[in-house]
């Protein structure tokens, strides 16, 4: 389990990441693991890059695809009015969520 990433979704702090080949501004909501063993990371995210041309919007992504993570000082006001907890695609652990 990544602390980084739990210190961020209690605290609502923006996260810089590098995801595949371009960084992107997210707000972490849910992170955990699913049945193949994977860490998964469910955020909204706000700027950067994006493969799907979707530059804003929820992701999810595969933590061992993350590269430079940064929690940054910026906050952001909490669970977006869609998002909904106990996300279905972390089925076998939810570390941490808002």
């Amino acid at each position: 389990m990544n602390s980084i990433i739990c210190d961020a979704v209690h605290e609502h702090r923006l996260l810089r990441l590098n995801y595949h080949w371009g960084y992107r501004i997210v707000e972490p909501h849910a992170y955990g693991l699913n049945d193949t063993g994977h860490e998964l990371l469910r955020v909204f995210q706000v700027s950067g890059a994006s493969e799907s041309g979707a530059y804003h919007g929820w992701k999810l992504l595969r933590v061992d695809e993350i590269h430079q993570l940064e929690i940054l000082e910026e906050k952001f006001a909490g669970p977006r009015p869609d998002y909904r907890r106990s996300d279905k695609a972390m089925d076998q652990r939810i570390y941490c969520q808002l």
